[in-house]
């Protein structure tokens, strides 16, 4: 069982650095530029619950091609907050390439979300933007985001999640996302599999309500759970609030 999960991770890591080149336009165009409104919301929220006008670390795991730190980056300086240093974590050696050529004052580690090469208590904020639903034990990987925070530190997910009674709506982003998305996704990167791994990958996923519950189980009390766009993306962000 061990070596299944590892094959699955392993094939889904190369698979992301086959379409690093083209997965920033690919991105832009499918969600048609909605994911930066999310993106904001996420930051602006986590800074105003985490109350502090300096923060010492921010990591970003599954981080890509680094969108998601210049983000963390930007609405600090919008907010007025002084950030120390940011960190990706990511896999994927093909999407760091590309994030340290966008991005190259942030650190970056070439690691799984399981086994991050930080300290214990490290990070005052830890998010993972559509990459949960990537991580094959996504339990070890929650326990991992708990050593590494802080008390009191704040973890943030958003991501795409399964909904078992979809609404009209819902069954109209279900469509886009099983039928044309793959199609786009694949014209641009050259790459039908990846992309029509995307919507297998929600459909494989966690509930929401299931999330929370994994997250509860360790360690984690939920401060905010939002879902956005027809569902189609939904933001949780949690305390650590015990060792």
């Amino acid at each position: 069982m061990q070596e299944e999960k590892q094959a699955k991770q392993e094939k889904i890591v190369s698979m992301f650095d086959n379409i690093a080149p083209t997965y920033d336009t690919a991105n832009r165009v499918m969600s048609m530029g909605v994911d930066r409104s999310w993106r904001r919301k996420a930051c602006d929220l986590t800074y105003k619950f985490n109350g502090k006008d300096s923060i010492d670390r921010i990591v970003d795991v599954a981080c890509g091609t680094g969108d998601m730190m210049d983000y963390w980056k930007s609405r600090a300086e919008k907010a007025g907050v002084a950030i120390g240093e940011i960190i990706g974590v990511d896999p994927s050696v093909g999407m760091l390439d590309v994030a340290r050529e966008k991005f190259p004052k942030f650190n970056y580690h070439v690691a799984k979300a399981t086994e991050i090469p930080l300290q214990d208590a490290h990070a005052d904020i830890l998010s993972i933007t559509y990459g949960i639903r990537n991580v094959v034990e996504r339990q070890a990987a929650l326990k991992e985001f708990h050593r590494v925070l802080k008390l009191g530190g704040l973890v943030v997910i958003l991501e795409f999640m399964k909904n078992e009674n979809p609404s009209f709506l819902g069954k109209l982003r279900d469509y886009y996302m099983n039928r044309i998305l793959p199609k786009v996704g694949g014209f641009i990167s050259k790459n039908l599999e990846a992309y029509e791994y995307l919507p297998n990958s929600i459909g494989d996923f966690s509930t929401v309500e299931n999330m929370v519950n994994e997250l509860e189980d360790a360690g984690f009390e939920m401060m905010y759970v939002k879902s956005f766009s027809m569902d189609i993306s939904t933001l949780i962000i949690a305390k650590k609030y015990k060792e």
